[in-house]
């Protein structure tokens, strides 16, 4: 039989849905309000931001740095692969394929992907910061008189 997840494991899979949606509500956003090299390395970004909350929704113990890590050698895998031509051909003939994989590859990109997983690092950090108790915030016992 298999245990159920906890709590926090719980807590923690709702609050990485509900950043990938924003991040993706986010990438809209860029798209339909701005143009030129601002909204591709914006969407870049989001892109590493995005896949930083779905390893996050996977793994949701893991440590920030390991969600970013991962995220951020994903994001870098699937832009060496558009050196291949792969992408550019699936690209081609599905829009999802397009979306998700791209299709030339651009060095830039690398980079922009590095800001969107110490992003979502930063991001991450601060809200498991504020999800754990900390010591200073735990009551003191009265002193003795």
């Amino acid at each position: 039989m298999r245990a159920l997840p906890s709590r926090s494991a719980l807590r923690a899979r709702a609050l990485a849905a509900g950043a990938a949606a924003v991040t993706v509500a986010a990438g809209l956003g860029v798209r339909a309000g701005a143009d030129g090299a601002f909204a591709k390395y914006a969407g870049s970004a989001l892109y590493t931001v995005l896949l930083c909350a779905l390893v996050a929704l996977c793994a949701p113990r893991a440590r920030p740095v390991a969600v970013a890590g991962t995220g951020l050698a994903l994001s870098w895998a699937v832009e060496l692969l558009q050196l291949t031509g792969v992408p550019a051909g699936l690209s081609a003939h599905s829009t999802a394929a397009r979306l998700v994989l791209g299709s030339t590859f651009n060095a830039p990109d690398l980079f922009w992907y590095a800001v969107g997983a110490a992003a979502a690092w930063g991001v991450h950090t601060g809200a498991r910061r504020l999800a754990t108790p900390s010591s200073s915030a735990a009551p003191r016992p009265a002193a003795s008189r």
